[in-house]
């Protein structure tokens, strides 16, 4: 008899809460179940998840199968090693087209960040070189204007 460890859902609508059983494969979600081993509840927080974990090692030992979502419950509480996720190789990306505006937008976006950075560049240039030609001016202007008022008298 093949066995698995799946959710089977109690709860309201709109309130789910699970317990993790170890089944037949042909009996129905929430239908018969040969042991009950924990429960999952979505909608907490802390303490989602409680497991008889003695239990679990058995089933798991007798050669029974985790869902996906249970094994993933059971990779979280160090049960199970973590699956691997293989990467999809066409439909997790957009259309060519897709592809091609988001490559523009990009390219838009580095040009724009380029160029105020050019602009910053300038702007403290420019502020660099007044405080520069203060610091190399002498007041000549002042011996001049010395000179200039006896002449006058």
């Amino acid at each position: 008899m093949a066995v698995k460890i799946r959710l089977a859902r109690g709860g309201s609508k709109k309130r789910p809460f699970y317990r993790i059983v170890a089944a037949d494969v042909r009996a129905p979600r929430d239908g018969k179940f040969l042991e009950k081993l924990g429960t999952y509840n979505p909608l907490i927080e802390e303490n989602r998840v409680t497991l008889n974990q003695e239990r679990v090692q058995h089933w798991l030992g007798s050669g029974a199968e985790p869902t996906d979502r249970v094994h993933k419950i059971l990779a979280d509480l160090k049960i199970l090693t973590p699956k691997d996720r293989t990467e999809q190789t066409k439909q997790d990306k957009p259309k060519k087209k897709a592809q091609e505006r988001m490559a523009e937008k990009a390219a838009a976006v580095e040009e724009a960040k380029a160029a105020a950075e050019e602009a910053k560049k300038a702007a403290e240039e420019a502020a660099a070189a007044p405080a520069e030609s203060e610091n190399t001016e002498e007041p000549p202007a002042a011996t001049e204007s010395s000179e200039e008022a006896p002449a006058s008298e």
